[in-house]
């Protein structure tokens, strides 16, 4: 792991050193990203997942994508994404220069003042190079979320999430003004660490992002002059609107003084076309389980390609289908191009479903060959 002199990507003294613009390598549109959903495939463990996770963070390290990401899932055996702050803190220990997130944290699951504390604990253990992206929804279904949070009344409504989001940001920068409750609690590793006697101030603080699938979010960042992430892989007809939306809401801040919007696109790319279908409809035969209410493993494309699909069936699978960029290396690279021209987007962050972590990391390598990314 690097060193707090050691100049990275998105830190000061570079292009984007905000720690949010990335810059776009090769023939690439925009900055590409990953989004990690470590995924476990029938017939593998958890533990497999995680070191497919170490792995796929090293691969897009190497070749140049800008950051790699994990989402909060739950009650989900399919997806061993649990715990954002344990993944990063192994994978930050993995890597020395990309840059590590969660998209997201599921905000209203946890006390504003626990989040602080791990994203401060990781931007210790990876400075300059930790982001912490933030969503409103509870990542799994209604009486997990229960569990989760210990009361029936879920917390994730208009009034609430913007007043959880102001708590965590006064805790991320030792804000809270005199008479607040709050006011003597400090969210350590942090700011009050310079005001103790010998304290030295960190020269970073994890940018926050906010995360969308409605407009909610993204009408919210804007007002805030927050950096964006859209879930255009699951909520694709939402896209275009909710960046609008975010565009036309934006106020410049002392974080961005212009909007910066990534979205997250479903991509796999295989050498050969019919192979790509065959793998990517893996993930829609999970999906389809999911909202079934049978959550399991992601099955292997062998039973993908049994599996008797009603008519109800096939229809979403076209339909999911629809929104995954899959095929060819050039294939994938023109639907990448002609998202970004469409939607505007400033990033892109390609999450990869398949059935095991050789095919996933396989494609990362195939996208970057098509843009001519480098191979550190």
């Amino acid at each position: 792991m690097s060193g707090e002199d050691q100049q990275t990507p998105g830190t000061e003294g570079e292009p984007g050193g905000d720690g949010i613009r990335g810059s776009a390598l090769g023939t690439a549109p925009v900055p590409l990203s990953v989004l990690d959903l470590v995924t476990v495939g029938a017939g593998s463990t958890a533990t497999a997942a995680v070191r497919t996770a170490v792995e796929l963070a090293r691969t897009a390290e190497r070749r140049g994508f800008h950051r790699y990401w994990v989402a909060e899932h739950h009650s989900m055996p399919g997806v061993a994404s649990s715990s954002p702050a344990v993944l990063l803190a192994h994978i930050a220990a993995h890597t020395d220069r990309i840059r590590l997130g969660s998209g997201g944290v599921m905000l209203p699951n946890h006390a504003p003042l626990v989040i602080a504390e791990q994203f401060g604990t990781l931007e210790a253990m990876a400075p300059g190079r930790v982001d912490l992206g933030l969503g409103r929804a509870p990542g799994t279904d209604g009486a997990t979320a229960a569990a989760l949070r210990r009361t029936e009344r879920l917390h994730e409504g208009a009034d609430e999430f913007p007043q959880q989001l102001a708590e965590l940001t006064r805790f991320l920068d030792d804000s809270f003004p005199d008479g607040h409750p709050y006011a003597r609690i400090h969210a350590v590793p942090g700011p009050v660490q310079a005001t103790a006697p010998g304290g030295v101030q960190s020269p970073h603080r994890p940018p926050l992002w906010l995360l969308g699938s409605s407009g909610f979010s993204a009408r919210l960042a804007g007002t805030l002059g927050l950096p964006f992430a859209f879930a255009h892989h699951f909520s694709a007809a939402n896209t275009v609107p909710a960046l609008d939306l975010y565009r036309a809401s934006f106020r410049p801040s002392e974080v961005l003084a212009e909007p910066y919007a990534l979205i997250g696109v479903s991509a796999l790319a295989a050498e050969d076309e019919r192979e790509a279908l065959r793998q990517v409809r893996t993930g829609a035969l999970a999906m389809i389980r999911l909202r079934t209410g049978r959550p399991g493993l992601v099955p292997s494309p062998e039973e993908a390609a049994a599996h008797h699909f009603s008519d109800i069936e096939q229809d979403f699978v076209d339909s999911w289908l629809g929104n995954v960029v899959h095929g060819t290396p050039d294939a994938v690279r023109q639907g990448l191009d002609d998202l970004a021209k469409r939607t505007g987007a400033d990033e892109l962050m390609i999450t990869a479903n398949a059935h095991t972590g050789e095919v996933r990391r396989r494609s990362y390598d195939l996208i970057a060959d098509a843009y001519g990314l480098p191979r550190a």
